[in-house]
Parts: C-alpha cells; structure tokens; sequence
C-alpha cells in the first residue's frame, strides 16, 4: 500500500524547508505556508500577483541558498532560519525584511542579483506554477536516481511538498491528468515537474557537488522529477496516510 512518508513546507520560497506531519488542505490552495514569501531580487517584476520564479532568488543560481533550514512560528508569522556559513536569523518576514536581507546577501554569488526585497500575495503561495500547486514526490524514485548518481540524493534537493513510500520507481510520472486521494482530500495530477540547477547543491553544504540534470537526461530522457497536482477535494493529510490513484 502506499502511504504518504513525509510533508514539507517551504514558508519562504527558495530559502529552507520544515517538515510537518499533519496539514488541511483547501481547494485551489496551495499547502498551507508553503511559499507565502518570495525573495525579489534587483531586476524582478513583480506587480503584487504571481510572478514566475526568475525574479526571485533561488538555489539554481545560488547554490548555497540550499543549504537553509527554516521553522515557522504561525501565531507570530515569524521565520528562523539557520545555515552552516550563517548565525541563526529569527525575524517577521512582512515587517523585518531588512535583518533577512543583510543575512542572506553573504550567501549570494558575485556577479548574481541581488535580494531587493520580500513579497507575498495574498491568498496564495508563490509556487513556480501559475496555478496553486502541491508537489508530489516518489521515495522510489529518489532511491533509483541514488543508485544512478552514485550518492545518496537527499529528498530536500527537490524541495517537494509530498514525499510517496512503497510504489514502484517513476510510477508517478505516469498519473499525469489522474485524481489521487491522499487521507481526506482528492488531488488532480497535472504536469511533471522540470528541473533546474538547484538538484546539484548539497543541502547539508549549499555546494553543487552531483550531476542530478544530466544523469536525469541520460536515464530518463529529461528533466523530470515529480509531478504538480492541484487540490480538488479539500481535507486533512498526515504522514502514514494512504495514497490511492482513482480510475
């Protein structure tokens, strides 16, 4: 039977993920706290609606972002993070945006934009998805892209939401346009996710130090690791949940 092994929350898109272990879904929504803040850089255009993920800083072209953990205090919408080159920054993302500008900038590359600012819609994520979408992500399919890599690949690479236990490896990539019931909600499967640079980066260090794209290419015939489903029936998710695709 598979079940659902872990759930991950990304409160600060680009910059740490935090695991939880229960979560209701809404319809439309994205997972509750994930993305609801996006690091603008210098050059973004951002008109206070979704933005697609080019002006935002991000993994691919700041490794070391990888390597950030986060924890989300919700009552106080409150965010510390922490990373191995870094002190420990707790600070209120809509009211103290200049304490995590002056942290995160040391870890921007030379030659890269710059973090301007921090931007939030209202109401919605700010996944790389026009649409409010939840990732789903195969545990199989990690541990085959392992073997194929030579190095264990850590799930928080691909900064997914749902991470699936005992289904075969890349059975996933062929639910495109299938319904999955996932404990008490219904999810509407519908693209494979493309990846980017952000894969090679090791989150323990934030230095790039595996091939995930071309072993991809060269095993699987692309850029492809999970897919994006859109919530359709809402209700609650908790790890050990099982996962049913529907006829």
């Amino acid at each position: 039977m598979t079940t659902l092994a872990a759930i991950w929350r990304h409160p600060l898109k680009g910059h740490g993920a935090e695991a939880i272990q229960t979560v209701t879904l809404a319809t439309g929504q994205t997972l509750p706290w994930d993305r609801t803040w996006a690091v603008a850089h210098e050059k973004a255009r951002v008109d206070g609606g979704w933005a697609p993920c080019a002006n935002f800083l991000r993994g691919a072209k700041a490794p070391a972002l990888m390597a950030i953990q986060a924890r989300l205090d919700e009552a106080r919408a409150a965010l510390t993070l922490t990373h191995p080159d870094r002190p420990d920054l707790t600070f209120r993302p809509d009211e103290e945006a200049a304490a995590f500008l002056d942290w995160v900038s040391p870890l921007i590359p030379a030659g890269r934009l710059r973090p301007e600012g921090i931007v939030r819609v209202p109401g919605r994520g700010m996944t790389d998805t026009p649409y409010p979408s939840i990732s789903l992500n195969s545990l199989a399919s990690l541990r085959d892209l392992s073997a194929q890599t030579g190095q264990e690949m850590s799930p928080l690479r691909f900064r997914g939401n749902l991470w699936l236990e005992d289904l075969p490896a890349w059975a996933e990539m062929g639910w495109q346009g299938r319904r999955v019931r996932i404990g008490g909600t219904t999810l509407q499967v519908r693209t494979p996710i493309g990846r980017c640079m952000a894969t090679a980066a090791n989150p323990d260090t934030g230095h790039r130090d595996a091939d995930t794209l071309g072993v991809l290419r060269h095993h699987r015939g692309g850029q492809d690791f999970g897919i994006y489903a859109e919530v359709i029936g809402c209700g609650r998710i908790s790890v050990g949940d099982s996962v049913e695709v529907l006829p």
